[in-house]
């Protein structure tokens, strides 16, 4: 039987911004792992609402859909996404053909569970560029990432792929002039508006002006990572720290129409830590 495909996509057209449009329209949302309090999972959930996030991305497959529909029951919590579950070690882009299998179970069991719950993406790594050359992980990791399509429409769960140091589509070694072209075409080889970017905001500021990034990519963002990122001292940073040009990430998904989740990616705490993850993400997008 054939899926059905919803009317609305996480990344349909957008059209122009209206005239004055400078700040972009962000909800908050944390990875699951920075609530390092809490013994259940409602505990969690409330423990980041009180924080001051939106909701929140689980690990999936994994997690018990029961457990999380109660948890948001009780606190009237969102789960926003998830991660998938894995994606580093069984990948998309392996040369052994049972291995890209099993990655794509655990996408499609990603895309339902999630949905399951409530979530609308699933963050991705593709794979890993010592899987080959660049042809071949561009062209292994899009034809299994393909397969999962149909079910990501039918359940209207987006594919969210993270730009990460994961040798694909940039020069590791490279300088910090590079551009996001091949990200860029790396999307559109899906032609499908349930693939898009979660664009990591600190990941490539080493490698690329991040505000250009995010023009050159434009409609193809469906949701955001943050993190800081320091040139000057070559590391990652938290959020409000470091020196990524702020200002022209906003002026940029201001430009590019951007309205959606933005997950923090840090080292998370108790409800101390989580409120100064909150302060760093609105010093820096607020």
């Amino acid at each position: 039987m054939a899926l059905g495909t919803p009317s609305v996509s996480l990344r349909a057209e957008i059209a122009p911004p209206p005239a004055g449009l400078v700040r972009p329209v962000i909800s908050k949302t944390l990875k699951i792992g920075m609530v390092k309090e809490g013994k259940t999972l409602a505990e969690k959930f409330a423990l980041a609402k009180e924080a001051g996030f939106d909701g929140i991305e689980l690990n999936a497959p994994g997690f018990s859909v029961a457990e999380v529909l109660a948890a948001k029951a009780e606190t009237g919590f969102v789960v926003d996404g998830s991660v998938c579950a894995g994606h580093w070690e069984v990948r998309h882009s392996d040369p052994d053909a049972s291995v890209r299998a099993k990655a794509l179970e655990t996408l499609l069991a990603a895309l339902q569970t999630t949905h399951e719950v409530g979530g609308h993406s699933v963050l991705l790594v593709v794979g890993h560029g010592k899987d080959g050359t660049e042809e071949d992980v561009w062209s292994r990791s899009v034809a299994n990432i393909r397969e999962a399509i149909p079910l990501a429409a039918k359940l209207g769960v987006g594919i969210a792929v993270e730009n990460v140091w994961n040798h694909f589509c940039y020069d590791h070694a490279g300088g910090a002039d590079q551009s996001a072209e091949k990200f860029v075409r790396y999307i559109d080889e899906f032609d499908s508006p349930w693939v898009g970017m979660q664009f990591d905001i600190g990941n490539h500021w080493k490698y690329g002006p991040t505000g250009d990034w995010i023009r050159q990519l434009g409609k193809r963002v469906i949701k955001l990572d943050i993190k800081g990122f320091s040139r000057a001292e070559d590391k990652f940073t938290p959020i409000h720290e470091g020196d990524i040009d702020y200002a022209d990430v906003k002026r940029a998904l201001g430009e590019i129409g951007f309205c959606g989740w933005c997950a923090a990616e840090v080292t998370g705490g108790g409800l101390t830590e989580l409120r100064e993850v909150v302060a760093g993400m609105d010093q820096a997008l607020g």
